[in-house]
């Protein structure tokens, strides 16, 4: 059986729309279950924009296996979303494929997806397997069309239930990692934002699921499948994009949305230290303000 494909969505009905859209361009979306879960409003003015998110799910018609969807009464926010319909997902299926609605994907997301899920289930290092490909240059006589990173990437991916099972969502060594310097260096090798993402939501800022997986990541030193080619782009990102007016955005990525000829996946991909210091360059100071003064000026 193919991984289902779990959906969180909450009051951008064409947003939604864009995702399953290409979501349903792949060869296996046919074969595959489509288990939407749509978040309750926050305030009264989501209600309309939370009815048409609803009303389009409804009237999906065959282009999944099966669609199911989970109407939330109340707003448990992205977090909270993804760490109990995750879970539930994964306590049925075993492994699971997860999008939110800003995302947009290629025509073999789907293929691609299954493929690592499965070929990579029993490899022990690797924690999940990701969509999203960061614009990093394949090193010369690297055998491959994936890389190993100690950071997820939350755009597009997938996990099983046995790596689901493992993560304290709770972080309850907070205190002693956050006294200890050396371990907060050594988690801030995968990008100089992590220890204050975490920090953030220790102190209430936010509500990140993401960062807590990836924290767990590093406790427990996994892995992350990363492609070269993105099978991902957020929408507004990507070089493709339509409706991105900026010439410089670090989340540009290579994005082929017809797909790609063949997945060639190495049986125990290397830790390849250039890869690492490309990937860590993403997420440093410098590149995260120049992206940002780039933003500002529409550069």
């Amino acid at each position: 059986m193919f991984a289902p494909i779990v959906v969180f969505a909450f009051n951008r009905p064409d947003s939604l729309r864009a995702t399953i859209e290409s979501l349903a361009t792949n060869d296996l979306a046919s074969q595959s279950d489509l288990i939407i879960y749509s978040d309750g409003p926050r305030h009264v003015q989501d209600l309309d924009n939370i009815t048409a998110v609803r009303r389009y799910i409804m009237q999906l018609g065959e282009e999944f296996r099966r669609i199911i969807p989970h109407f939330a009464t109340t707003n448990k926010g992205l977090g909270q979303s993804i760490i109990d319909g995750a879970g539930e997902v994964l306590r049925q299926y075993g492994k699971a494929i997860i999008i939110e609605d800003d995302l947009v994907c290629a025509k073999d997301f789907l293929s691609y997806m299954n493929q690592t899920l499965d070929f990579y289930e029993n490899d022990p290092r690797i924690i999940s397997v990701c969509g999203c490909g960061l614009k990093i240059k394949r090193p010369e006589n690297y055998m491959g069309d994936v890389y190993l990173l100690g950071r997820s990437s939350s755009w597009g991916w997938g996990t099983w239930l046995n790596r689901w099972e493992q993560i304290d969502w709770q972080i309850s060594d907070w205190e002693s990692f956050s006294a200890d310097k050396k371990a907060k260096k050594a988690f801030n090798r995968n990008g100089s934002d992590l220890y204050d993402l975490l920090k953030a939501y220790m102190s209430g800022k936010n509500n990140s699921w993401a960062i807590r997986f990836c924290y767990n990541q590093f406790r427990q030193n996994k892995y992350a499948v990363i492609p070269f080619i993105s099978r991902i782009i957020n929408r507004g990102f990507g070089d493709d994009a339509t409706n991105c007016k900026q010439k410089y955005n670090r989340f540009k990525v290579e994005f082929r949305a017809e797909g790609c000829d063949g997945l060639q996946l190495p049986k125990h991909p290397p830790i390849d230290p250039q890869i690492e210091r490309a990937c860590r360059n993403y997420h440093t100071i410098s590149i995260r303000m120049y992206s940002k003064l780039r933003k500002l000026l529409n550069l």
